[in-house]
């Protein structure tokens, strides 16, 4: 369904042509000034140079249109000095609109991305290494920006893009070696099968590799041997191959386990290695095509234009001893993925230091053709998660701390808070605490905007007060507590024939419209009969339902702007609107049997629409907190 902004300056523009000035000018806002107007226009502001007249004129000429053309829509319609158009929704017309928010699908949100195909690149992780505090924010983040695509209508296709072919393949490889110089893949004259099971677990994997690494960086020969291995096996020795796979295949189900502990999922599990076959054919291309030349023994391709504000130094796409890089590994992938999906737009998401490696890639890969001009392709960086002392955030022995003892700490944290109020037993408390600290964790991140820096404090993203998960999934429990209790008392009520046949009529649809909604139809429609919702009765109940009318305009713009911040502002404020309103209005005390279910149905809504947004940041409410 329309946006109600829309709707609202569709009448404006109207307005504003009918009064011979252009109807561009007819552009609606929210109100910067709440206590005034609930929406506002400038129009007449911009309008008065271009046709010689006073700002109040041209505003006082609309207004008068504005009136009689459209007289359900508005209770209030003002012109004020200089100029400004103030605007206020009569109650009648909002309710109806909630109305249709409340039975249509997806409660309004038109599916405006036409099957479009969008890659999302937001894993990144390196396979034989655990999962870090550094690869949260591109996974929640990537996640989040996934799950609004789809709920929009594009195809999006989330990749995880393994770190799975680079130098730490050689260096496991012959730190194994060492370790076991006796397994087959070091026997040159081994002839036979390759063992099918790894001759490592993944605990042993995650030791063998840091120390490597390690070892490396003091002994050249074991260095060299390594970098002589991972030539090997980029270049089919079975052997190292063997190895290989049965790295890929014991992290694998470790990366799938942890990320799957954060609720984010992968379309793709492809990684650099996919990549290798396309690249002998990129580089020979760019060769024939005039675009690659050697520069001090390295193969090259200029990127700068004349309009940059500083020189950027040319990508280089095969090193002075032969090996390609990271550059040459992203355009192969650039190549499959528009042989295998031709997308319509690519996301990267990484953070800020790869800002010079992606306008390298994106260049090229433009300048030679292998993606279409129109085709969008966006870098989103992110700042860092800092602890208090505002430096990258470390474990207390200042090393990196990994993501599942972060989960783990801020999961402890939330159960200690359960606990102190104990309304829930221990085992309860322990499933709440998972789905509670999980969601404190997204929101304490995705509650920022994606570039900055933030400071991960876990006792203020654990509160259950101010803008945080806890805090979101506290009003959908509250709400769903409420609508519980109103089933309750209308089914004893009509048991005992101490309520109406149309209330109990109601409450019938009610519930069988609660039984058929399931968290994840927070993306569907609410099928009980239309035309429960009232007017507002009250400044707190109007600004409640003027927020949930913001709610299909709020996800598109979160998504176009790539700004998942934005969707977890609009639900902080909803949230907050229902507490004003809870504050003030007794719900189930209300006698007047047709206002308390016309409340029924408002804050059912809040719920939905809450629900659907919590669907989309990738997180859920617990039944009791």
């Amino acid at each position: 369904m329309k946006k109600i902004l829309d709707l609202i300056a569709e009448q404006m523009r109207a307005a504003f042509e009918s009064c011979r000035y252009a109807a561009d000018y007819g552009k609606v806002t929210l109100s910067n000034r709440p206590d005034l107007c609930e929406y506002q226009c400038n129009g007449a502001m911009a309008a008065a140079k271009a046709y010689h007249k006073k700002p109040i004129d041209i505003a006082n000429d609309v207004t008068a249109v504005l009136k009689n053309q459209a007289p359900d829509m508005f209770e209030a319609v003002e012109a004020v000095m200089p100029g400004f158009i103030n605007l206020k929704l009569s109650g009648e017309y909002l309710a109806a609109y909630l109305d249709g928010m409340r039975v249509a699908d997806k409660l309004g949100v038109e599916e405006n991305g036409g099957g479009k195909t969008i890659i999302v690149d937001y894993g990144g992780a390196n396979v034989a290494k655990p999962l870090h505090v550094g690869h949260l924010r591109t996974a929640i983040i990537g996640e989040c920006i996934k799950r609004m695509g789809n709920y929009l209508g594009y195809h999006m296709i989330g990749d995880v893009h393994l770190g799975d072919w680079g130098l730490q393949m050689g260096l496991i490889i012959e730190e194994l070696r060492d370790r076991k110089p006796e397994l087959p893949y070091f026997d040159e004259t081994f002839t036979g099968e390759y063992p099918q099971e790894s001759p490592f677990t993944i605990s042993e994997l995650e030791q063998i590799y840091p120390a490597a690494s390690a070892r490396s960086k003091e002994d050249e020969a074991f260095k060299a041997r390594a970098q002589e291995a991972t030539f090997k096996l980029q270049n089919g020795y079975a052997p190292f191959r063997a190895i290989w796979r049965h790295i890929m295949n014991v992290s694998l189900a470790d990366l799938k386990k942890n990320y799957g502990n954060l609720n984010v999922t992968f379309d793709l599990w492809k990684g650099e290695s996919d990549a290798q076959p396309y690249i002998p054919g990129l580089i020979e291309d760019l060769q024939k095509k005039g675009l690659a030349y050697e520069s001090e023994g390295a193969l090259v391709v200029d990127i700068a234009l004349p309009d940059d504000p500083k020189e950027l130094p040319p990508c280089i796409i095969r090193k002075s001893d032969g090996a390609a890089l990271y550059a040459t590994s992203d355009l192969g992938t650039i190549i499959e993925r528009e042989r295998d999906y031709a997308p319509s737009e690519y996301i990267y998401i990484t953070d800020k230091r790869q800002e010079l490696h992606f306008i390298q890639v994106f260049r090229v890969a433009k300048k030679a053709g292998y993606v279409k001009p129109e085709t969008k392709m966006t870098h989103m960086m992110c700042g860092t998660m800092n602890g208090k002392d505002g430096k990258p955030f470390k474990t207390r022995a200042g090393g990196v701390m990994r993501l599942e003892n972060l989960i783990r700490e801020i999961d402890e944290a939330v159960y200690n808070r359960i606990m102190e109020n104990r309304t829930m037993d221990e085992e309860e408390a322990q499933k709440a605490s998972q789905i509670i600290g999980l969601a404190a964790l997204k929101y304490g991140d995705l509650s920022n905007q994606v570039s900055k820096d933030y400071v991960f404090d876990i006792d203020r993203f654990t509160s259950f007060e101010g803008n945080t998960g806890p805090y979101i999934l506290y009003t959908i429990v509250r709400i769903k507590s409420i609508l519980a209790r109103y089933e309750e008392g209308l089914a004893a009520a009509c048991a005992a024939g101490n309520a109406s046949a149309a209330a109990c009529a109601a409450g019938n649809a009610f519930a069988a419209a609660a039984q058929a909604q399931t968290q994840d139809a927070a993306v569907g429609a609410d099928t009980s009969p239309a035309g429960n919702m009232r007017p507002a009765q009250s400044d707190e109940e109007k600004s409640l339902m003027l927020k949930l009318a913001a709610y299909n305009d709020v996800v598109e713009t979160a998504f176009a702007e790539k700004a998942p911040h934005k969707l977890c502002q609009f639900i902080y404020e909803l949230s907050d609107a229902f507490g004003s309103f809870y504050n003030t209005t007794m719900i189930l005390k209300e006698e007047d049997e047709e206002k308390k279910a016309g409340y029924i149905c408002l804050i059912r809504l809040v719920k939905d629409v809450l629900e659907s947004c919590i669907h989309l940041l990738g997180f859920e409410a617990p039944e009791r907190m």
